[in-house]
């Protein structure tokens, strides 16, 4: 096990990796909650802004999946938690599919509003479109956002659940690699 023979806690992350984290989970959160808020409410101008809402944490989280993958790769690797070969497997496909999602989601939901003829900005700027206006690919892309939602959803879970396993069940300290400390 990677312990810090300190205070008996594995290796934390690195606090910016920690930070990248943990406000990838608040924007990945709010634009859940806004997208499903918007389909409870109605106004014509309230949804919209609402959907500009879920437009602009979206692309948060694209931005934070880029500084993240750059700080993950110049970071290196920590001393690895011992447990079985399998749960490394798990967990590093778990990971991947993970990451490609916080990639693919914003991408598709960009894709998707330039299909559909409409402008996607980011705090003031118009950014380029990804694709030529064509409604059957905007409704294709919809459903792929759609179904990548669910997905994303049960890999949290799973990566929840996970993450719990390892600090009640195995007790090794997994989940205080990843979780906020004071002063640290």
């Amino acid at each position: 096990m990677a312990w810090n023979t300190q205070d008996e806690r594995p290796v934390p992350w690195p606090r910016p990796l920690r930070v990248l984290h943990w406000l990838t989970v608040v924007f990945v959160t709010c634009a859940a909650a806004v997208i499903l808020l918007r389909e409870e409410v109605s106004g014509r101008s309230l949804r919209m802004w609402l959907l500009e809402g879920h437009r602009h944490l979206g692309l948060l989280v694209l931005l934070l999946f880029i500084v993240r993958v750059v700080l993950r790769l110049r970071t290196g690797r920590l001393p690895p938690i011992a447990m079985p070969r399998v749960m490394h497997l798990a967990a590093g496909a778990t990971h991947v599919a993970l990451y490609l999602l916080l990639l693919g989601m914003p991408l598709v939901g960009w894709a998707m509003s330039s299909a559909g003829d409409h402008d996607v900005h980011f705090f003031g700027l118009t950014l380029p479109r990804l694709v030529a206006p064509d409604d059957d690919l905007a409704d294709r892309l919809q459903a792929l956002h759609i179904d990548a939602a669910w997905v994303l959803l049960a890999l949290v879970c799973l990566h929840i659940g996970a993450a719990l396993f390892h600090h009640f069940g195995r007790r090794d300290g997994l989940l205080h690699r990843m979780w906020p400390r004071k002063g640290a």
